[in-house]
């Protein structure tokens, strides 16, 4: 994977590459950014870059007593050049053996003490076919199930292992671990490592919380933002590589939120009716009829959770879009006029105040799908709060 296979993030990618030819690149580099960011291919394709890099020029003896640096490897000028050096196909195919990867696992049978090096094979697969999705979406692609992912203390027994020993062709080992807030305590035993590692040792974090990481290991590491995906880059991103009319990519990328996964999620389920359920679900709220609400929820349930997920993201975009007909007016509202007829009515029931109100709901419960709530009761209670919202102007606060 080039650097330029990354969708967008120009300035970051630029930083790096300075880092690099101006000789300032830390041992331990911590990328941060949020899901569907691209913070794990930008992470990849740079450690790529990395592996990839000719040793310095030797230098001999010319026959008249001059130093001559001589090398038989052609120059990297720039990321892309390494395409044409001979460690890529062993990088971008992610078997080069200097290049290792550590992420989170589950234990398949009982007393079994995994490593990531057991499930590298789909880790390939994974990348390769997902390079933007979630952690989720890998521990159900390795059959997790209800199983909570672990980086163990066996793994990090494992990393200093490996990274101890001698560099195999590259002049650098690099390690990428994904989702270092998995873990735990163990994660101590890597602290000596990580602060004082061998020679041409780089080690590179890539987290999307930086919160749930080890203070320890955190404290150690040079933080790399990466910053949400802007919205003309997904539009792009989905026109170029997904081939979709400029019209649908531009509402998809408003309302992704700068998440890429989330713009891909969004066009799997392109011909799903949000308008309809949407206007549904509305009118279900803001009656008193409790019959309506509950086959709406029963709609909604049904769904499963992505499509719940996208179903509150577009509200969230409707709303948003509202709030903008009553800051700047109808004309410069740019979305199809079907979005902006439901934004133009959602301006006329609700108060600002109140669609935030609705938003920071709608938020909420966002954030509960993804911890696996019930989803009847979930959106039984969130229609309940709309209603009061809508109908009585204040909120109900149930604890």
């Amino acid at each position: 994977m080039l650097m330029k296979d990354v969708l967008g993030l120009e300035e970051v990618k630029q930083h790096l590459v300075e880092m690099v030819q101006q000789n300032r690149l830390s041992h331990a580099l911590l990328f941060l950014g949020k899901e569907g960011s691209g913070a794990l291919s930008l992470a990849i394709s740079f450690a790529q870059y990395v592996i990839c890099l000719p040793p310095p020029a030797v230098e001999t003896e010319d026959l008249f007593g001059g130093m001559t640096a001589m090398s038989n490897l052609p120059q990297v000028k720039s990321p892309d050049d390494i395409i044409h050096q001979p460690a890529y196909s062993k990088a971008d195919q992610l078997v080069h053996p200097d290049l290792h990867f550590s992420f989170p696992v589950i234990t398949r049978k009982p007393g079994e003490k995994p490593t990531s090096k057991d499930y590298m094979s789909e880790w390939r697969e994974f990348v390769k076919e997902s390079p933007y999705a979630n952690v989720y979406d890998w521990l159900q692609k390795i059959g997790a199930e209800n199983k909570q992912g672990n980086i163990t203390a066996e793994e990090c027994n494992d990393i200093i292992r490996k990274l101890s020993l001698k560099s195999f062709e590259s002049e650098y080992k690099i390690l990428v671990m994904w989702m270092p807030e998995y873990l735990g305590k163990e994660g101590n035993k890597l602290l000596k490592l990580i602060e004082e590692p061998p020679p041409n040792t780089l080690f590179i974090l890539v987290a999307e919380k930086e919160e749930n990481i080890i203070p320890t290991i955190l404290s150690r590491c040079q933080l790399v933002k990466v910053p949400p995906l802007k919205i003309e880059e997904i539009e792009r991103g989905l026109i170029e590589r997904n081939n979709i009319n400029p019209e649908a990519a531009y509402q998809i990328a408003c309302m992704c939120e700068g998440n890429y996964r989330e713009a891909l999620q969004m066009l799997q389920h392109a011909d799903d009716d949000w308008q309809n359920i949407l206007k549904d679900w509305l009118n279900a709220a803001i009656q008193q009829n409790t019959t309506n609400k509950s086959k709406i929820v029963d709609v909604i349930n049904g769904l499963g959770r992505e499509k719940q997920k996208q179903l509150i993201n577009y509200f969230i975009h409707l709303l948003e879009q509202s709030i903008r007909v009553n800051v700047y007016g109808e004309e410069k509202v740019l979305s199809p006029e079907n979005e902006k007829s439901i934004a133009i009515k959602l301006d006329k029931i609700t108060s600002v105040e109140q669609r935030e109100a609705i938003i920071k709901e709608l938020n909420k419960a966002a954030y509960y799908i993804e911890r696996n709530a019930n989803g009847k009761m979930l959106f039984m209670s969130l229609t309940i709060r709309i209603h009061y919202i809508i109908k009585h102007k204040t909120l109900m606060e149930v604890n």
